[in-house]
Protein backbone atom coordinates (compact mmCIF):
# COMPACT_ATOMS: atom_id res chain seq x y z
CA UNK A 1 0.00 0.00 0.00
CA UNK A 2 1.54 3.33 -0.79
CA UNK A 3 1.91 5.57 2.36
CA UNK A 4 -0.40 8.21 2.21
CA UNK A 5 1.56 11.72 3.35
CA UNK A 6 0.06 13.44 6.48
CA UNK A 7 1.93 16.93 5.92
CA UNK A 8 0.43 19.65 6.28
CA UNK A 9 -0.72 21.37 3.25
CA UNK A 10 0.93 25.22 2.78
CA UNK A 11 -2.24 27.49 2.49
CA UNK A 12 -1.96 29.50 -1.03
CA UNK A 13 -0.91 32.93 -0.63
CA UNK A 14 -3.80 34.99 -1.98
CA UNK A 15 -2.94 37.75 -4.62
CA UNK A 16 -4.16 41.10 -3.34
CA UNK A 17 -6.72 42.71 -5.39
CA UNK A 18 -5.83 45.92 -7.78
CA UNK A 19 -7.42 48.61 -7.34
CA UNK A 20 -9.46 49.44 -9.89
CA UNK A 21 -9.56 53.53 -8.40
CA UNK A 22 -6.12 53.91 -8.35
CA UNK A 23 -3.94 55.89 -10.46
CA UNK A 24 -1.29 54.11 -10.54
CA UNK A 25 -3.26 50.58 -11.73
CA UNK A 26 -3.12 51.35 -15.27
CA UNK A 27 -7.33 52.77 -15.24
CA UNK A 28 -8.71 55.90 -14.54
CA UNK A 29 -11.38 56.21 -11.67
CA UNK A 30 -15.20 56.22 -12.83
CA UNK A 31 -15.21 59.49 -11.87
CA UNK A 32 -12.28 60.87 -14.37
CA UNK A 33 -14.12 61.92 -16.93
CA UNK A 34 -16.98 63.97 -15.02
CA UNK A 35 -14.59 65.70 -12.89
CA UNK A 36 -12.40 66.79 -16.00
CA UNK A 37 -15.50 67.72 -17.80
CA UNK A 38 -16.27 70.33 -14.83
CA UNK A 39 -12.49 71.34 -14.87
CA UNK A 40 -12.73 72.26 -18.53
CA UNK A 41 -15.81 74.03 -18.26
CA UNK A 42 -14.51 76.29 -15.00
CA UNK A 43 -11.11 76.74 -17.38
CA UNK A 44 -13.44 77.43 -19.86
CA UNK A 45 -15.50 80.23 -18.39
CA UNK A 46 -12.62 82.09 -16.37
CA UNK A 47 -10.90 82.52 -19.80
CA UNK A 48 -13.76 83.75 -21.53
CA UNK A 49 -14.66 85.92 -18.55
CA UNK A 50 -11.47 87.35 -18.49
CA UNK A 51 -11.84 88.05 -22.48
CA UNK A 52 -15.30 89.26 -21.80
CA UNK A 53 -14.05 91.47 -19.51
CA UNK A 54 -10.98 93.04 -21.26
CA UNK A 55 -13.27 93.36 -24.59
CA UNK A 56 -16.76 94.67 -22.33
CA UNK A 57 -18.20 92.40 -24.06
CA UNK A 58 -20.93 90.35 -23.03
CA UNK A 59 -20.02 86.58 -21.77
CA UNK A 60 -20.70 84.09 -25.16
CA UNK A 61 -22.69 81.03 -23.98
CA UNK A 62 -21.83 79.06 -27.61
CA UNK A 63 -18.10 79.83 -27.56
CA UNK A 64 -17.51 78.66 -23.54
CA UNK A 65 -19.19 75.54 -24.91
CA UNK A 66 -16.98 75.22 -27.82
CA UNK A 67 -13.95 75.80 -25.36
CA UNK A 68 -14.87 73.45 -22.46
CA UNK A 69 -15.51 70.86 -25.09
CA UNK A 70 -12.17 71.42 -26.65
CA UNK A 71 -10.30 71.46 -23.44
CA UNK A 72 -12.43 68.41 -22.42
CA UNK A 73 -11.10 66.51 -25.07
CA UNK A 74 -7.51 67.28 -24.57
CA UNK A 75 -7.35 67.00 -21.26
CA UNK A 76 -9.09 63.46 -21.32
CA UNK A 77 -7.06 62.37 -23.96
CA UNK A 78 -3.84 62.95 -22.33
CA UNK A 79 -4.29 61.89 -18.75
CA UNK A 80 -5.44 58.94 -20.38
CA UNK A 81 -2.34 58.46 -22.62
CA UNK A 82 -0.25 58.90 -20.00
CA UNK A 83 -2.33 56.16 -17.17
CA UNK A 84 -3.68 54.03 -19.34
CA UNK A 85 -2.12 53.93 -22.89
CA UNK A 86 -2.05 55.20 -26.06
CA UNK A 87 -5.17 53.14 -27.51
CA UNK A 88 -7.26 53.88 -24.34
CA UNK A 89 -6.27 57.62 -24.89
CA UNK A 90 -7.77 57.56 -28.53
CA UNK A 91 -10.82 55.68 -27.24
CA UNK A 92 -11.76 58.15 -25.24
CA UNK A 93 -10.38 61.03 -27.62
CA UNK A 94 -13.39 59.15 -29.91
CA UNK A 95 -16.05 58.39 -27.25
CA UNK A 96 -15.72 62.44 -26.41
CA UNK A 97 -16.23 63.35 -30.15
CA UNK A 98 -19.15 61.43 -30.98
CA UNK A 99 -20.52 62.02 -27.37
CA UNK A 100 -20.27 66.43 -28.08
CA UNK A 101 -21.38 65.09 -31.84
CA UNK A 102 -24.87 63.93 -29.87
CA UNK A 103 -24.95 67.18 -27.94
CA UNK A 104 -25.02 69.76 -30.81
CA UNK A 105 -27.39 67.43 -32.58
CA UNK A 106 -29.60 67.53 -29.68
CA UNK A 107 -29.20 70.83 -29.34
CA UNK A 108 -32.02 72.35 -32.79
CA UNK A 109 -34.07 69.55 -31.70
CA UNK A 110 -34.41 70.69 -27.73
CA UNK A 111 -34.39 74.08 -28.75
CA UNK A 112 -37.32 73.86 -31.45
CA UNK A 113 -39.04 72.29 -29.38
CA UNK A 114 -38.80 74.53 -26.02
CA UNK A 115 -39.82 77.04 -28.81
CA UNK A 116 -43.04 76.05 -30.42
CA UNK A 117 -44.39 74.48 -27.09
CA UNK A 118 -43.53 78.13 -25.17
CA UNK A 119 -44.99 79.97 -27.68
CA UNK A 120 -47.53 77.64 -29.01
CA UNK A 121 -49.74 77.28 -25.44
CA UNK A 122 -50.27 81.04 -25.67
CA UNK A 123 -52.56 79.85 -28.49
CA UNK A 124 -54.18 76.47 -27.84
CA UNK A 125 -57.46 76.63 -26.35
CA UNK A 126 -61.43 75.06 -26.35
CA UNK A 127 -61.88 77.64 -29.19
CA UNK A 128 -58.46 76.21 -30.94
CA UNK A 129 -59.87 72.89 -31.27
CA UNK A 130 -63.88 73.41 -32.34
CA UNK A 131 -64.03 76.38 -34.10
CA UNK A 132 -62.62 77.63 -37.91
CA UNK A 133 -61.20 80.76 -39.35
CA UNK A 134 -64.79 81.31 -41.62
CA UNK A 135 -66.16 85.34 -40.82
CA UNK A 136 -62.83 85.85 -38.63
CA UNK A 137 -60.69 88.37 -39.40
CA UNK A 138 -58.84 89.66 -35.84
CA UNK A 139 -59.24 87.68 -32.27
CA UNK A 140 -60.99 84.34 -32.35
CA UNK A 141 -61.01 81.46 -34.40
CA UNK A 142 -59.16 78.13 -34.37
CA UNK A 143 -57.69 75.63 -36.17
CA UNK A 144 -60.44 72.84 -36.52
CA UNK A 145 -60.75 73.28 -40.52
CA UNK A 146 -56.85 72.82 -40.90
CA UNK A 147 -56.77 70.20 -38.70
CA UNK A 148 -59.44 68.10 -40.17
CA UNK A 149 -57.85 68.54 -43.71
CA UNK A 150 -54.58 67.98 -42.35
CA UNK A 151 -56.01 64.40 -41.94
CA UNK A 152 -57.85 63.96 -44.79
CA UNK A 153 -55.16 64.53 -47.06
CA UNK A 154 -52.37 62.83 -44.85
CA UNK A 155 -54.59 59.89 -44.57
CA UNK A 156 -55.61 59.63 -48.31
CA UNK A 157 -51.91 60.02 -49.74
CA UNK A 158 -51.22 57.65 -46.90
CA UNK A 159 -53.93 54.99 -48.64
CA UNK A 160 -52.21 56.15 -51.91
CA UNK A 161 -48.52 55.47 -51.06
CA UNK A 162 -48.30 52.90 -48.94
CA UNK A 163 -49.59 49.53 -50.91
CA UNK A 164 -47.84 50.82 -54.11
CA UNK A 165 -44.41 51.45 -51.74
CA UNK A 166 -44.90 48.05 -50.17
CA UNK A 167 -45.47 46.39 -53.26
CA UNK A 168 -42.60 47.62 -55.30
CA UNK A 169 -39.98 46.82 -52.95
CA UNK A 170 -41.57 43.33 -52.72
CA UNK A 171 -41.27 43.06 -56.58
CA UNK A 172 -37.54 44.66 -56.29
CA UNK A 173 -36.52 41.95 -53.45
CA UNK A 174 -38.70 39.29 -54.02
CA UNK A 175 -39.41 39.24 -57.90
CA UNK A 176 -37.16 41.71 -59.80
CA UNK A 177 -33.47 40.41 -58.56
CA UNK A 178 -30.63 41.02 -61.12
CA UNK A 179 -33.58 42.10 -63.52
CA UNK A 180 -33.29 45.30 -66.41
CA UNK A 181 -36.60 46.69 -64.73
CA UNK A 182 -35.59 46.40 -61.38
CA UNK A 183 -32.61 48.62 -62.11
CA UNK A 184 -34.71 51.04 -63.56
CA UNK A 185 -36.79 51.34 -60.78
CA UNK A 186 -34.22 51.46 -58.59
CA UNK A 187 -32.80 54.52 -60.36
CA UNK A 188 -36.26 56.19 -60.02
CA UNK A 189 -36.77 55.52 -56.58
CA UNK A 190 -33.30 57.08 -56.19
CA UNK A 191 -33.74 60.02 -58.33
CA UNK A 192 -37.47 60.42 -56.95
CA UNK A 193 -36.05 61.04 -53.36
CA UNK A 194 -34.14 63.73 -53.90
CA UNK A 195 -36.84 66.08 -55.60
CA UNK A 196 -38.00 69.17 -54.13
CA UNK A 197 -41.55 69.04 -52.64
CA UNK A 198 -42.25 71.68 -54.83
CA UNK A 199 -41.97 69.56 -58.18
CA UNK A 200 -44.37 67.72 -56.17
CA UNK A 201 -46.72 70.18 -56.25
CA UNK A 202 -46.66 70.96 -59.88
CA UNK A 203 -46.74 67.37 -61.32
CA UNK A 204 -50.14 67.22 -59.55
CA UNK A 205 -51.46 70.55 -60.34
CA UNK A 206 -50.63 69.90 -64.12
CA UNK A 207 -51.95 66.16 -63.93
CA UNK A 208 -55.48 68.06 -62.44
CA UNK A 209 -55.17 70.85 -65.20
CA UNK A 210 -54.95 68.60 -67.55
CA UNK A 211 -58.40 67.31 -67.43
CA UNK A 212 -60.29 69.86 -64.94
CA UNK A 213 -58.85 72.96 -66.41
CA UNK A 214 -56.53 75.56 -65.00
CA UNK A 215 -57.08 77.64 -61.32
CA UNK A 216 -58.41 73.84 -59.63
CA UNK A 217 -57.88 73.31 -56.13
CA UNK A 218 -58.78 70.43 -54.36
CA UNK A 219 -58.34 68.01 -51.50
CA UNK A 220 -57.21 65.08 -53.06
CA UNK A 221 -54.30 67.07 -55.28
CA UNK A 222 -52.83 67.76 -52.22
CA UNK A 223 -52.90 64.28 -51.50
CA UNK A 224 -51.57 62.98 -54.71
CA UNK A 225 -48.82 65.25 -54.27
CA UNK A 226 -47.84 64.24 -51.07
CA UNK A 227 -48.11 60.47 -52.26
CA UNK A 228 -45.30 61.26 -54.95
CA UNK A 229 -43.04 62.03 -51.98
CA UNK A 230 -43.88 59.45 -49.76
CA UNK A 231 -43.31 56.52 -52.39
CA UNK A 232 -39.94 56.52 -52.68
CA UNK A 233 -39.60 56.74 -48.68
CA UNK A 234 -41.66 53.57 -48.41
CA UNK A 235 -39.91 52.27 -51.23
CA UNK A 236 -36.56 52.26 -49.87
CA UNK A 237 -37.09 51.80 -46.22
CA UNK A 238 -39.38 48.51 -47.11
CA UNK A 239 -36.96 47.62 -49.64
CA UNK A 240 -33.72 47.50 -46.73
CA UNK A 241 -35.91 45.59 -43.97
CA UNK A 242 -37.00 42.69 -46.44
CA UNK A 243 -32.96 42.73 -47.60
CA UNK A 244 -32.68 41.76 -43.86
CA UNK A 245 -35.21 38.92 -43.56
CA UNK A 246 -32.52 35.77 -43.45
CA UNK A 247 -33.28 33.51 -46.58
CA UNK A 248 -33.35 30.39 -44.26
CA UNK A 249 -36.86 31.35 -43.86
CA UNK A 250 -37.83 31.86 -47.17
CA UNK A 251 -35.85 28.31 -47.72
CA UNK A 252 -37.47 26.69 -44.79
CA UNK A 253 -40.85 27.53 -46.22
CA UNK A 254 -40.37 26.39 -49.51
CA UNK A 255 -39.11 22.89 -48.52
CA UNK A 256 -42.68 22.63 -47.00
CA UNK A 257 -44.09 23.46 -50.43
CA UNK A 258 -46.10 26.92 -49.33
CA UNK A 259 -45.87 28.92 -52.27
CA UNK A 260 -44.05 32.27 -52.91
CA UNK A 261 -46.49 34.56 -52.25
CA UNK A 262 -47.79 33.03 -49.42
CA UNK A 263 -44.81 32.76 -47.95
CA UNK A 264 -44.03 36.69 -48.67
CA UNK A 265 -47.07 37.26 -46.85
CA UNK A 266 -47.00 34.87 -43.94
CA UNK A 267 -43.55 34.85 -43.30
CA UNK A 268 -41.38 37.60 -45.16
CA UNK A 269 -43.73 40.86 -44.37
CA UNK A 270 -44.35 39.60 -40.46
CA UNK A 271 -40.52 39.59 -40.04
CA UNK A 272 -39.75 42.33 -40.71
CA UNK A 273 -43.29 44.50 -39.86
CA UNK A 274 -41.98 46.57 -37.15
CA UNK A 275 -39.01 47.92 -39.77
CA UNK A 276 -41.25 48.63 -42.80
CA UNK A 277 -43.92 50.35 -39.87
CA UNK A 278 -41.25 52.66 -38.97
CA UNK A 279 -40.32 53.52 -42.55
CA UNK A 280 -44.01 53.95 -42.91
CA UNK A 281 -44.52 56.85 -40.40
CA UNK A 282 -41.27 58.26 -41.20
CA UNK A 283 -42.61 58.81 -44.52
CA UNK A 284 -46.09 60.17 -42.79
CA UNK A 285 -43.80 62.39 -40.66
CA UNK A 286 -41.69 63.61 -44.18
CA UNK A 287 -44.59 65.29 -45.90
CA UNK A 288 -47.19 66.15 -43.33
CA UNK A 289 -45.38 69.52 -42.73
CA UNK A 290 -45.42 70.21 -46.00
CA UNK A 291 -46.36 73.76 -47.36
CA UNK A 292 -45.49 74.34 -50.78
CA UNK A 293 -46.39 71.52 -52.71
CA UNK A 294 -50.59 71.84 -50.39
CA UNK A 295 -50.09 75.92 -51.24
CA UNK A 296 -50.67 74.57 -55.41
CA UNK A 297 -53.21 71.80 -54.70
CA UNK A 298 -55.34 72.41 -51.63
CA UNK A 299 -55.03 76.24 -51.35
CA UNK A 300 -56.52 78.30 -48.91
CA UNK A 301 -59.82 78.16 -46.85
CA UNK A 302 -61.36 79.51 -43.79
CA UNK A 303 -63.84 76.75 -43.69
CA UNK A 304 -64.07 72.93 -42.81
CA UNK A 305 -64.33 70.83 -45.99
CA UNK A 306 -64.75 66.90 -45.57
CA UNK A 307 -64.80 66.64 -49.11
CA UNK A 308 -61.51 65.66 -50.57
CA UNK A 309 -63.29 65.89 -54.10
CA UNK A 310 -64.65 69.18 -53.90
CA UNK A 311 -63.54 72.75 -53.23
CA UNK A 312 -60.25 73.87 -51.08
CA UNK A 313 -58.97 72.97 -48.14
CA UNK A 314 -56.55 73.95 -45.40
CA UNK A 315 -54.02 72.24 -43.84
CA UNK A 316 -51.95 73.17 -40.69
CA UNK A 317 -48.45 73.71 -42.63
CA UNK A 318 -50.64 76.38 -44.38
CA UNK A 319 -52.80 77.67 -41.72
CA UNK A 320 -49.46 78.09 -39.86
CA UNK A 321 -47.68 80.22 -43.03
CA UNK A 322 -50.87 81.87 -43.62
CA UNK A 323 -51.36 83.36 -40.19
CA UNK A 324 -47.88 84.27 -39.65
CA UNK A 325 -47.34 86.06 -43.65
CA UNK A 326 -51.05 87.89 -43.75
CA UNK A 327 -51.12 89.44 -39.96
CA UNK A 328 -54.17 91.61 -39.34
CA UNK A 329 -54.69 93.74 -36.52
CA UNK A 330 -53.78 92.74 -33.46
CA UNK A 331 -50.83 90.93 -34.89
CA UNK A 332 -50.42 88.66 -31.62
CA UNK A 333 -53.88 86.95 -32.18
CA UNK A 334 -52.14 85.66 -35.93
CA UNK A 335 -48.72 84.90 -34.55
CA UNK A 336 -50.66 82.81 -31.63
CA UNK A 337 -52.54 81.07 -34.28
CA UNK A 338 -49.57 80.35 -36.14
CA UNK A 339 -47.75 78.93 -33.26
CA UNK A 340 -50.42 76.95 -32.34
CA UNK A 341 -50.75 75.03 -35.61
CA UNK A 342 -46.92 74.38 -34.89
CA UNK A 343 -47.47 73.10 -31.65
CA UNK A 344 -50.45 70.55 -33.18
CA UNK A 345 -48.56 69.32 -35.75
CA UNK A 346 -45.61 67.97 -33.85
CA UNK A 347 -48.51 66.76 -31.20
CA UNK A 348 -50.08 64.71 -34.49
CA UNK A 349 -46.39 63.50 -35.42
CA UNK A 350 -45.67 62.18 -32.01
CA UNK A 351 -48.90 60.17 -31.58
CA UNK A 352 -48.08 58.42 -35.42
CA UNK A 353 -44.77 57.76 -34.34
CA UNK A 354 -46.37 55.91 -31.01
CA UNK A 355 -48.97 54.38 -33.09
CA UNK A 356 -46.23 52.82 -35.20
CA UNK A 357 -44.64 51.66 -32.26
CA UNK A 358 -47.46 49.76 -30.69
CA UNK A 359 -48.07 48.47 -33.91
CA UNK A 360 -44.73 47.24 -34.60
CA UNK A 361 -44.66 45.73 -31.29
CA UNK A 362 -48.11 44.05 -31.40
CA UNK A 363 -47.32 42.49 -34.77
CA UNK A 364 -43.73 41.89 -34.68
CA UNK A 365 -43.11 37.98 -34.59
CA UNK A 366 -42.85 36.77 -30.94
CA UNK A 367 -39.51 35.14 -30.02
CA UNK A 368 -39.78 32.33 -27.99
CA UNK A 369 -38.73 28.99 -27.35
Amino acid sequence: MTATSTAPRTPATATPARSTNSLTSGRLPSWAPWVTLAGSAGLAALLLGIVSLAASAPFNIAGWAVVAAILYLILITTTSSIIEGRRQGVDRLVTGVVVIAFGIAMVPLVSVGVTVVTNGVGGISAEFFNSSMRNVVGEGGGALHAIIGTVLITLAAAVISIPIGIFTAIYLIEYGAGKRLAHAITFLVDVMTGIPSIVAGLFAYALFALFLGPGIRMGIMGAIALAVLMIPVVVRSTEEMLRLVPNELREASYALGVPKWLTISKVVLPTAVAGITTGVMLSISRVIGETAPLLLTAGVATSVNYDLFNGRMMTLPVFAYSQYMNQGIPASAFIDRAWGAALVLIVIVMVLNLVARAVAKFFSPKLGR
